[in-house]
């Protein structure tokens, strides 16, 4: 198995900055990747960002697409969430997610996933 903590979310006005982070522990992978989805009130679960093992091949939602960078360190098999400009539709609930093998923008590969973290953005 594969524990997943996320770390780093709050409360910031409109136009401002956070960094998410998550923390893979337990059984470990060779080739993996690692992805960020949110999820607001009354809405589905969508994709954010993800990235590989190897810290290559970020791709990103359209809607964070030149806010938000995704990045890696694979020797504290950690991801990294740096969200900026953010704005009021971007509050959410933010969540970790793992799979074996390459990323991909479908929550269904990922079968490991973290408690989830609140980022709200006020306007």
């Amino acid at each position: 198995q594969v524990q997943l903590v996320e770390s780093g979310g709050g409360l910031v006005q409109a136009g401002g900055s956070l960094r998410l982070s998550c923390a893979a522990s337990g059984r470990t992978f060779s080739f993996y990747s690692m992805g960020w989805f949110r999820q607001a009130p009354g809405k589905e679960r969508e994709f954010v960002a993800a990235i590989n093992w190897s810290g290559g091949n970020p791709t990103y939602a359209d809607s964070v697409k030149g806010r938000f960078t995704i990045s890696s360190d694979n020797a504290k098999r950690t991801v990294y969430l740096q969200m900026n400009s953010l704005k009021p539709e971007d509050t959410a609930v933010y969540y970790c997610a793992y799979t074996i093998g390459v990323a991909g923008r479908s929550a269904n590969i990922y079968p490991y996933w973290g408690q989830g973290t609140q980022v709200t953005v006020s306007s």
